[in-house]
């Protein structure tokens, strides 16, 4: 069945980011990728020292009621960069635009390194939370976990018996699967690890020291394309961190605002369409 999903997230107009990301690479997943942009930026927030901001939430209803009035609905919604006052708009378009059975995806980006990302409010990890609840799939790094705990962000030095007692309380938030990143047991190895609240698997790569932005876009983008294409959850992880691999080891050094995905797009076509 040839599915759709909307990604709803905002446009960086320079940055490859966001929807920049989302759309190319669940494309190539052969998942038809619709878009809600919940603001336009001149580039992202990460190392520039200005951007431009529209905010599109006024226009977040009106589309909606557009779409209801031609029956328009979607196999999926996968969320993003969104703004606090989105965050009703968004539930309300997900209820209002699902087919039935549609999958809920949720990248709650909010921040990395330990630190907030510029001008979200300090309670607006109490408000993603909101959007996590009754999410199927829920992305967030280590920093966005302990935030939507509550707790202070733990950068390294964490034991295994950490890493799953914070799964086990991302759970308590209502999401259905937990898919952690950035987690890492061993110097020189990162990973994922993927819990249905039952099991918890983990996924590891050799780690890249390229620091670049956008990984997570990408994960969560691959992630979701390959979950819409049959692929179970670990197997959609450690396609999306292979490509993230990947497309760093393609990215020029001094790239420093994003990641060359582009170059590892004919790899994740043919890996879908091997089913791996």
């Amino acid at each position: 069945m040839y599915k759709r999903v909307l990604s709803i997230q905002d446009i960086s107009c320079v940055g490859q980011c966001s929807l920049t990301v989302a759309l190319p690479l669940i494309s190539a997943c052969g998942v038809e990728c619709a878009i809600l942009p919940s603001a336009v930026l001149s580039n992202h927030t990460g190392g520039f020292k200005s951007w431009t901001f529209l905010d599109l939430t006024k226009e977040m209803s009106v589309i909606e009621e557009d779409w209801i009035k031609k029956d328009i609905r979607f196999d999926a919604f996968y969320t993003g960069y969104v703004c606090p006052a989105q965050i009703d708009p968004i539930l309300h378009i997900m209820n209002s635009c699902a087919n039935e059975g549609a999958l809920r995806f949720v990248d709650p980006v909010m921040g990395d390194h330990g630190k907030m990302y510029a001008g979200f409010p300090p309670d607006f990890p109490k408000m993603m939370a909101r959007l996590c609840n009754g999410a199927d799939y829920i992305m967030p790094n280590m920093t966005e976990a302990l935030f939507l705990l509550g707790k202070e962000p733990i950068l390294n030095g964490y034991t295994q018996t950490t890493i799953e007692s914070i799964i086990e309380d991302l759970h308590k938030t209502g999401a259905k699967n937990i898919v952690l990143t950035g987690v890492s047991f061993e110097k020189g190895m990162l990973g994922t690890a993927v819990s249905d609240g039952t099991n918890i698997t983990y996924d590891f790569n050799e780690e890249i020291t390229h620091f670049s932005h956008g990984t997570g876009d990408i994960f969560a983008s691959v992630f979701t394309g390959a979950v819409m294409r049959g692929l179970k959850a670990i197997d959609a992880a450690a396609l999306a961190a292979d490509i993230i691999c990947a497309a760093l080891k393609e990215t020029p050094e001094g790239h420093w605002y994003g990641v060359a995905f582009e170059r590892t797009i004919l790899q994740l076509a043919q890996r879908i369409r091997d089913g791996k």
